[in-house]
C-alpha cells in the first residue's frame, strides 16, 4: 500500500546511545496538519529461546528501571543495526546465560510498538548447547533459571511474563513445537 502520510519536516528533540527522539511535522490521512513523536531505536531487538533436549529452557530475571519492577524474559539485547540479527542473538545468549548453540532458527519478526517507534526485533530457537561462563554487562544484575518450556508457556498465560518480545517469541516456539510433534 502507499502512504497515506506526508511528511513536512522532522526535527530532532533527543538524541542518546540507544535512541533518537523525533517530532515531525504532517498531514495525516484525512488531510489534516499534526505532529507525529517518533522514537527510533539505534540497535534491534534481540530475543532467544535456548531449548535443550529435555524441552527445558532458560529465563532471566531482572528489574526493568523504566518499569519500576521486576521482569522475567528470555534472554535478550540489542544489536547493532549493521550486524545480521543472529550474531547479535549469539552475543546475548553468551553473555546472558554462559550458553552457545549449533543450531539457530530465526522464528520470529516483531514490531515492539508500532505507533510510536520503528524498533524491530528477531526472536531465535537456539538448539544442540553447550554451558560456559555468562558475560554480564554492567548494567546487568541477571537472574537466570531454567524451567520446562511447558511452565514458561504457562508464566506467560498466568501473566508472570509480561515482556512483549518474551510473549510473542515462547507463544511462537511452542506453535513449532506443537507442530513438529515434539510437544
Amino acid at each position: 500500500m502507499q502512504n497515506p502520510w506526508k511528511t513536512l519536516s522532522k526535527q530532532e528533540i533527543y538524541s542518546n546511545p540507544w535512541i533518537r527522539v523525533e517530532e515531525h511535522q504532517v498531514i495525516n490521512p484525512k488531510g489534516g496538519r499534526g505532529i507525529y513523536g517518533q522514537v527510533h531505536f539505534k540497535n534491534i531487538a534481540i530475543g532467544i529461546i535456548p531449548l535443550d533436549l529435555q524441552l527445558h529452557t532458560w529465563i532471566v530475571g531482572q528489574y526493568r528501571y523504566t518499569l519500576d519492577e521486576y521482569s522475567w524474559e528470555i534472554p535478550m539485547g540489542g544489536s547493532p543495526m549493521d550486524d545480521m540479527p543472529e550474531e547479535g542473538a549469539r552475543r546475548e545468549l553468551k553473555e546472558e546465560t554462559g550458553m552457545t548453540a549449533k543450531i539457530w532458527r530465526n522464528i520470529l519478526k516483531i514490531h515492539t510498538s508500532n505507533s510510536v517507534t520503528d524498533e524491530v526485533g528477531y526472536v531465535f530457537l537456539a538448539e544442540d548447547l553447550t554451558q560456559g561462563e555468562t558475560e554480564f554487562d554492567e548494567t546487568e544484575d541477571l537472574k537466570i533459571v531454567r524451567l520446562p518450556f511447558v511452565d514458561v508457556v504457562e508464566m506467560v498465560l498466568e501473566g508472570k511474563i509480561t515482556d512483549g518480545i518474551s510473549i510473542a517469541g515462547i507463544l511462537k516456539a511452542e506453535r513449532i513445537l506443537k507442530e513438529s510433534g515434539r510437544l
